[in-house]
């Protein structure tokens, strides 16, 4: 018998919709806010974009700490959503100022406050889900996450259409306003939900962390001494969390395509022709570069709950986590071939509709689908109960790693008119890192469950 979520959920499924609207609003317009309004070389502007997005899913290492051994995770993602907030202001000031240095600086500094709040908020909200879920029922726990990941798609889609139209309209100050007001109203509705939630315990006192673990097994004397200093228990724990993120490592190069959505797919996109479409009156709908990205969370929507009706119950190997996740690497591989062989027509002199980027997002969304949100799933459902939001901080920190990769091959690659990282070879180079990883991937997982 199906089971319902528990009644909390709504609040932490509100509060995750207009986070993410808040964060990809402003991502949405960053890449070319970056190039046409501060003048940046598309190469720079790839690496303080892929920076600032690593950087977010560096800090969650930060905000678990905090979670599970200070605030709980409750207390955590309260106080740090409000200078999430403050973050989305500071960018809002950039246009009271006209030289390109200060616009720059209002930048990098909003940005900075932005990863803080996003990035210590990251590790806590999925987790706190996953507490609401008492039961070990774990079709409602696969029920819960996809219901949070429906959320995150749901505000990022509308964030997609809405911000870039504010953008057109009322300019940049108010394009970057709107998204720290949404995070105002998810801060708030995260509040009111504070007399329902299953608060799960959160510090345990008796066993050692497993930075303390692994920084003793390291340097004071390895795996026997750190288990007479901490006792078994963090041992066990320690090299539990070692194993899950055998698996973890092979998920850093998906990140690095994926997040280039928000960068090297919106400047090809820039070189497309923009799909108009006439509304009422002479108004029209201009469907460009970044509004082009609603494209995989209307995607996500549609596909999540085609793919757990329709596919998983059909094909039982995706039953298992570890199988999803595989050939969700795959699929990423193969939506970068196809970015390739777009940019090579378009650097042919082709003249391509943006409509063609729709065939690589429907191919990275479905890779999308088996692999992040199988990933979140995996990762609360593998971890020590006192140590989730520590261990959901580590799925973030692939993301973190990801998105660093991007930023050292742009660096180390850049050409001297600073517009290599957008190239037919530069495609294929990211499909081939992402292919040969999930052979060896492949690899791996079939050991995973055989070992204690």
């Amino acid at each position: 018998m199906a089971h319902s979520l528990p009644k909390q959920a709504k609040f932490i499924i509100g509060t995750e919709a207009c986070e993410r609207f808040s964060f990809y609003g402003m991502k949405s317009i960053l890449m070319l806010y970056m190039t046409t309004e501060l003048l940046m070389h598309s190469d720079y502007a790839t690496s303080i974009l892929h920076l600032f997005v690593a950087m977010v899913y560096l800090l969650p290492l930060v905000g678990a700490w905090l979670a599970d051994k200070v605030l709980g995770r409750y207390k955590t993602i309260l106080y740090i959503s409000l200078l999430y907030c403050v973050g989305h202001g500071v960018l809002a000031l950039g246009d009271l100022f006209h030289d390109l240095e200060s616009r720059q600086w209002v930048l990098m500094t909003g940005l900075f406050i932005i990863a803080v709040g996003a990035g210590g908020i990251k590790p806590c909200v999925s987790s706190f889900m996953g507490d609401q879920i008492e039961s070990n029922d774990s079709a409602l726990m696969t029920k819960a996450f996809n219901a949070f990941y429906w959320s995150i798609n749901l505000g990022s889609f509308f964030s997609f259409i809405c911000i870039p139209a504010i953008r057109n309209t009322y300019g940049y100050s108010w394009a970057f306003a709107i998204p720290g007001i949404f995070m105002g109203v998810a801060t708030f509705i995260f509040w009111l939900g504070r007399k329902r939630y299953h608060i799960a315990p959160t510090t345990d006192h008796k066993r050692a962390g497993f930075w303390s673990v692994m920084y003793s097994v390291l340097f004071k004397g390895g795996w026997a001494s750190t288990e007479k200093k901490f006792g078994e228990e963090s041992i066990t724990d320690a090299k539990h969390i070692l194993k899950v993120l055998s698996i973890f490592a092979f998920v850093i190069p998906f990140w690095s395509v994926f997040d280039q959505t928000a960068s090297s797919w919106v400047t090809q996109g820039n070189m497309m022709q923009a799909i108009t479409i006439p509304l009422f009156g002479d108004s029209t709908w201009v469907i460009g570069p970044e509004t082009i990205q609603a494209a995989n969370p209307v995607l996500i929507m549609v596909l999540i709950p085609l793919i757990s009706v329709f596919v998983y119950p059909y094909v039982t190997k995706l039953a298992s986590p570890l199988v999803r996740i595989g050939v969700g690497l795959f699929t990423a591989a193969l939506s970068f071939v196809i970015v390739a062989m777009i940019q090579s027509a378009i650097e042919d002199g082709a003249q391509l509709s943006i409509a063609w980027q729709l065939l690589p997002y429907l191919v990275l969304t479905i890779s999308e689908i088996l692999l992040s949100t199988t990933g979140l799933e995996f990762a609360y459902t593998q971890a020590p109960t006192h140590l989730k939001s520590m261990i959901t901080s580590f799925w973030n920190l692939t993301i973190f790693m990801g998105n660093i990769l991007v930023a050292l091959i742009t660096y180390f690659l850049a050409s001297d008119d600073g517009s290599n990282a957008i190239s037919t070879e530069r495609f294929y180079l990211y499909a081939g890192i992402v292919g040969v990883v999930a052979v060896l991937y492949a690899i791996r997982a079939r050991h995973y469950n055989k070992e204690a």
